[in-house]
C-alpha cells in the first residue's frame, strides 16, 4: 500500500486477510463451540478497579437493575452491565473472552444472559471464520446498547464509546485487542496502578488528523508527544491500542500496544518497535515474531496473548 503524505501513518492491517463475516444472529447455545466452559466459577466474578465505576454508579438490587433510555427500560444484571461497557469500549468482542473475563467461565450463564441481550437489541452476535477454519462468536453494541450506555453513563465522559461493525476482515484481530488489553490492565494493576481509558486507533486517527490540519504539518513532534506517541521516518506510527492508567504513585500514564499477527513483514515490525510500543502476538506466533526481532537486530518486550 502506498504511504499517505500526511505525518500521520494511516496504514492499516492487509485487507486480504481471511477474516469471512457469515451471518448476525443470537448467541449459539450449544455446549461446545468457542464459548465453551473451561472452568467453573464463582456466583459472582471479582470486579476489576476499571468495573468499580458500575457499582458505585448504578444501584443493583440482588444484582439487577433497569437501564432507561428515553421512554423504555431494559432490565440488565451486573454481568451485562460490564458486556455492554467492554463492547462500549473496544466494538467487538469474542463470545468466548466474555465468558472468560466477565464470566469466569460460566457457560451456563453467558449463553442465556448474551441471548437476552440480543433479545433486548441492545447487543447482536456474530459468526465469523477464525484461525483454521473455526468459527468464531463476536459481540457488538446495537446503536441501542450504545445509546442506553451513554445515558446511564456506564463509562466515564473521556472515554469513546462504538457500535456497530466496520471492517469485516479485521474483526478478527480487533476481537483479539480486548484479550491483549486484559493481559496488560492485569500487569497494571498488579504493579499498583489502575487503567483509566480505552484508546483505539480510530480515536487516535481522527484526533491527530484534526491536530495537523489545524497547527500544520511542522507541529507534528509536539501533536505527537501530546498524545504519547512518536515520530518515526517522519510519520506519526499509530498503535491498536493505547491504554491510559493511574501509577502506583498516582501519576497518569499511557502504555501503547500492538497486536502483531503473521501478515506484519519486517518492515512493519521495525517500526513498531522503534515508536516504542508493547508488543503482542496472537497464541503460538511469539517465536516466528522472535526470529524477526533478531534478523533484524531489534530489541522489543514481545508478549503472547
Amino acid at each position: 500500500m502506498p504511504r499517505d503524505p500526511s505525518p500521520l501513518d494511516n496504514r492499516n492491517h492487509d485487507p486480504d486477510s481471511p477474516h469471512t463475516h457469515e451471518r448476525f444472529g443470537d448467541i449459539d447455545s450449544r455446549e461446545s463451540g468457542p464459548c465453551q466452559s473451561r472452568a467453573s466459577g464463582a456466583p459472582r466474578p471479582p470486579v476489576a478497579k476499571h468495573h468499580d465505576r458500575l457499582e458505585s454508579h448504578i444501584p443493583f438490587i440482588q444484582g439487577r437493575t433497569i437501564l432507561y433510555d428515553r421512554d423504555r427500560g431494559y432490565r440488565i444484571t451486573f454481568t451485562q452491565a460490564r458486556v455492554l461497557c467492554d463492547l462500549a469500549k473496544f466494538r467487538i468482542v469474542a463470545v468466548h473472552d466474555l465468558n472468560e473475563f466477565v464470566y469466569r467461565n460460566r457457560q451456563e450463564r453467558v449463553v442465556p444472559e448474551l441471548r437476552n441481550l440480543v433479545r433486548q437489541g441492545l447487543v447482536r452476535i456474530a459468526v465469523f471464520q477464525g484461525p483454521e477454519a473455526t468459527p468464531m462468536e463476536l459481540a457488538t453494541l446495537t446503536r441501542a446498547g450504545r445509546r442506553l450506555v451513554g445515558a446511564n453513563s456506564l463509562v466515564t465522559p473521556e472515554q469513546a464509546t462504538y457500535s456497530g461493525l466496520v471492517k469485516p476482515k479485521e474483526a478478527n484481530h480487533d476481537a483479539d485487542l480486548y484479550r491483549m488489553y486484559q493481559a496488560e490492565a492485569a500487569r497494571i494493576e498488579g504493579e499498583g496502578g489502575e487503567p483509566l481509558r480505552v484508546v483505539l486507533d480510530y480515536e487516535l486517527k481522527k484526533n491527530i488528523n484534526r491536530e495537523i490540519a489545524r497547527y500544520g504539518c511542522l507541529a507534528t513532534p509536539e501533536i505527537a508527544a501530546r498524545h504519547a506517541l512518536s515520530v518515526v521516518q517522519g510519520k506519526i506510527p499509530l498503535p491498536d491500542l493505547q491504554i491510559e492508567y493511574a501509577t502506583r504513585d498516582g501519576d497518569v500514564a499511557r502504555v501503547n500496544l500492538e497486536l502483531v499477527t503473521e501478515h506484519y513483514g519486517a518492515r512493519s515490525v521495525s517500526q513498531k518497535v522503534r515508536a516504542g510500543f508493547r508488543l503482542y502476538t496472537p497464541h503460538g506466533e511469539t517465536g516466528r515474531l522472535r526470529r524477526v526481532l533478531d534478523q533484524h537486530e531489534l530489541t522489543a518486550d514481545a508478549r503472547s496473548l
